[in-house]
């Protein structure tokens, strides 16, 4: 008995030192029960809003970088057009009426760097398409308790697609011999731009992909953004337009784009308010136009 008392009260004394610790464990698994509970609620667990965003952003990323089918298209087109335009067309340069100090490149460079923008845009909402089409973008339903986080996710690839891009296409262009006349911080500004386009672009082109969930749509998402491009003034200012594209031009929303763009990289800023509003507004546009698709996704499994 008294060995059992014994064994007892060393039971006991091995519960106390355990107590001492074993409190302060108790008291931090509970704490770390809470702290998961709190992250799980606030939508920062595995199947929350950010790591579902960053899951999909990364395997997006990732795709671009590394199969040359996605990675050259997206860098050979917006080469091609400034090669096209800022080399074949120059004389357009001395056409009476063209002041345009900073030189025809630099005049082109700003078109082609809303153009890759917008093509980055337009060919991340092609990934979102054959996602769909192949089954993945269902896992992502399933996975991700925030469904707009597959959204979120596809713009941050697009967004890191469009820096890629618009950093090789600078180099090019300055090894080429273009001219800039603003400062840095007029360059960040056309850079700034660049990302507003592409932002707008993105979440249009997500909009018709959760829609139609097809690389078929690919025409739906592309025409309307090449269409808009090209009735703006891309060879010429506006002023020495004429007749029909004169007047579409005139109301076309890159038009504000384009010369903002201009006047940051020949150093006067101009209409700079009134093109990141077109850009903001675009962007809250079709913000709603891809929440709609994405509930079309979700209805339809």
């Amino acid at each position: 008995m008294g060995r059992r008392g014994a064994g007892a009260r060393l039971r006991d004394r091995r519960g106390d030192r355990g107590g001492r610790n074993g409190g302060r464990e108790h008291f931090d698994a509970d704490k770390v029960g809470a702290d998961v509970n709190a992250h799980a609620a606030s939508g920062v667990s595995y199947g929350g809003f950010r790591s579902a965003a960053l899951g999909v952003a990364w395997r997006s990323v990732h795709n671009f970088l590394t199969n040359p089918t996605l990675f050259l298209p997206a860098l050979v087109f917006p080469l091609f057009f400034f090669t096209a335009f800022a080399g074949g067309l120059s004389s357009v340069s001395r056409v009476p009426g063209f002041n345009f100090p900073t030189g025809y490149t630099a005049f082109q460079f700003v078109f082609v760097v809303l153009q890759s923008s917008a093509f980055g845009g337009v060919f991340t909402g092609f990934g979102i398409a054959r996602d769909f089409e192949t089954g993945f973008g269902r896992r992502f339903l399933l996975i991700a308790r925030h469904r707009s986080a597959i959204v979120v996710g596809y713009v941050m690839a697009a967004l890191v697609r469009a820096c890629v891009t618009l950093t090789i296409l600078t180099a090019v262009a300055l090894i080429a011999g273009m001219n800039i006349d603003g400062n840095g911080v007029d360059l960040f500004g056309l850079y700034g731009l660049g990302l507003t386009v592409n932002l707008a672009a993105v979440l249009w082109s997500a909009g018709v992909a959760l829609r139609v969930r097809s690389i078929q749509g690919g025409p739906l998402m592309q025409i309307p953004v090449f269409l808009i491009l090209f009735m703006a003034p891309v060879y010429v200012p506006l002023g020495l337009l004429t007749g029909w594209i004169h007047a579409v031009a005139t109301v076309n929303p890159t038009t504000a784009l384009l010369e903002a763009g201009r006047g940051f990289i020949a150093g006067r800023p101009t209409s700079v308010v009134l093109a990141f509003a077109v850009g903001a507004g675009l962007a809250l546009l079709f913000t709603a136009w891809a929440r709609g698709g994405l509930r079309r996704a979700e209805s339809a499994g």
